[in-house]
């Protein structure tokens, strides 16, 4: 058994999916950004303002590198973390790595309400995550699968997953 590592944009779905493919294999969930606001005692929007965004990476990696060191399971990091230098490779051979692919203006229209991530933060959400995911797509289209999430449930993405980890020996 490998750990199942999901990435993709704020918004597309991580931490809601990843909950319940973990429920699905009975498995841990590990959701990395929901650790580091408990251990520093504030939101993730407060760490960069207050300590740098280079801070909370250096965070972000050391709760990953646990995470993968524990029993297999589900991690969910946050939406920048594939695009850190040697993220990706921490996990090669150690998890099935899964994009959950959204659309911008679905992603924007699903993160935005919450106003704790420090990429959202301003005018116009929609064209921030655009911009993200031009930052991004490159590292997620490195993933093992992907998993589109536009117009499914919550539920019928995680099911896509959990058959995708069992048709790869994941799990």
């Amino acid at each position: 058994m490998r750990h199942i590592v999901l990435i993709g944009l704020p918004g597309a779905g991580k931490s809601t999916v990843g909950r319940l493919v973990a429920e699905a294999l009975q498995a841990s969930c590990t959701d990395i950004d929901a650790i580091v606001t408990r251990k520093e005692g504030r939101p993730i929007a407060m760490i960069f303002a207050e300590r740098g965004e280079d801070a909370f990476r250096q965070l972000e990696r050391q709760e990953m590198e646990d995470a993968l060191a524990a029993p297999p399971g589900v991690i969910v990091p946050g939406g920048g973390w594939a695009a850190q230098d040697g993220a990706l490779a921490s996990v090669q051979g150690r998890a099935l790595l899964v994009y959950l692919k959204t659309r911008p203006d679905t992603a924007a229209s699903r993160a935005a309400p919450q106003g704790n991530r420090p990429a959202l933060m301003g005018e116009d959400p929609t064209l921030q995550m655009r911009q993200l995911l031009r930052e991004r797509e490159a590292f997620y289209l490195k993933a093992d699968a992907q998993v589109e999430t536009d117009r499914k449930t919550a539920a019928k993405v995680a099911d896509e997953v959990v058959a995708l980890a069992r048709s790869r020996a994941a799990w």
